[in-house]
């Protein structure tokens, strides 16, 4: 559970110092450039890292189970091409702190699927904490004033909930291999975007910007991504998301200490707001009697409660490894979230 929130955490804190890197990027580029050009970067870099860790011998690059490619190809379309096209025409008309402020939607509408349509365990202590960070993230997003809902603010709106319906597809693949399920949406994001911009900007960036863009993309969109897909793994939706919703603190705390830019008051008074909702997260304990039915798939693990099996080949002890595996089926209690292991009814 700590290996969870560290990576979700981690994660939050890679694509929120991404944001203003990012945003100091959008005078030298088209929007739909830098879109593209992140997505690209992200792709690109996890692609080759796949490749030296196979290469390498290091842990070997595992397919995506048959029976969660489906989950993973609904996942790439919703997220990485219909959202990335809805929110593209939608900043055409719509003002900047608008934009800002609707995608917070994306966490709300996450957290609304898992708890409504995937049935994922909620308790008071979790929805008061998620309230309070959602109500920080609107009054962080809310200083520069909202602007009248409009078409391209309801795009903004749509492409938010395509984002929300990915987040919760990509926990079904979460136990497949992360970085790869990363770079599969990455490749898939950059083809899209950067064939937008090819088609609908009017100036190509010149390579140094271009190449920051790239850069920029790979830790705040691909390798936070591997993060978030282990967080998703650990914790499951609702909560990984929560920690994720920090994101927008850390990117003005970044450009707070290297750009030379001071936050605003609604800035202190959304910090506690977030404070006690991610306090009110990690001290969250959920321990009862519960059933796993027989189990096999296919993931990185330890032999930890969850994973005492043989192993029908030779191993040499190291950890953590990769293989298909089998669960018997038991009944036991001990503190959990509804991770990987422990998606069952209450």
């Amino acid at each position: 559970m700590k290996a969870g929130i560290a990576c979700a955490l981690a994660a939050a804190a890679l694509f929120g110092a991404s944001t203003p890197f990012a945003r100091a990027l959008v005078g030298a580029m088209d929007p739909l450039w830098l879109a593209g050009l992140l997505y690209a970067g992200s792709g690109t870099g996890l692609s080759l890292a796949l490749a030296l860790r196979q290469w390498h011998g290091r842990q070997r690059v595992t397919r995506v189970a048959s029976g969660d490619r489906r989950w993973l190809a609904a996942a790439v379309t919703a997220g990485g091409v219909v959202a990335p096209i809805l929110f593209a025409f939608g900043l055409r008309t719509t003002a900047g702190a608008t934009a800002s402020l609707l995608l917070n939607l994306e966490t709300v509408l996450t957290v609304a699927i898992a708890w409504f349509v995937f049935r994922e365990h909620r308790s008071a202590r979790v929805v008061i904490g998620m309230a309070l960070i959602v109500l920080a993230c609107v009054i962080l997003m809310e200083a520069d004033g909202i602007a009248a809902v409009d078409r391209g603010a309801l795009l903004i709106a749509a492409a938010c909930l395509c984002w929300a319906i990915d987040n919760n597809l990509t926990r079904m693949v979460a136990g497949n291999d992360a970085m790869l399920v990363a770079a599969v949406k990455g490749v898939a994001g950059g083809v899209i975007n950067v064939g937008l911009a090819i088609l609908l900007a009017t100036h190509v960036p010149s390579p140094v910007p271009a190449f920051g863009a790239g850069a920029v993309g790979l830790l705040g969109y691909g390798v936070s991504l591997v993060l978030f897909i282990v967080s998703l793994r650990e914790l499951g939706v609702a909560r990984a998301s929560a920690y994720f919703a920090t994101a927008p603190f850390i990117g003005v705390a970044v450009a707070f200490a290297l750009l030379g830019e001071r936050p605003a008051l609604p800035f202190w008074t959304a910090l506690p707001l977030m404070a006690v909702g991610v306090w009110l997260h990690l001290t969250e304990r959920h321990s009862h009697e519960h059933v796993h039915e027989r189990l096999v798939h296919e993931h990185a693990h330890r032999h930890d409660e969850h994973h005492r099996h043989a192993h029908p080949f030779p191993w040499d002890g190291t950890e953590p490894h990769t293989h298909p595996h089998e669960h018997e089926p038991r009944v036991h209690s001990h503190p959990h979230f509804p991770d990987l292991h422990h998606r069952h009814e209450h």
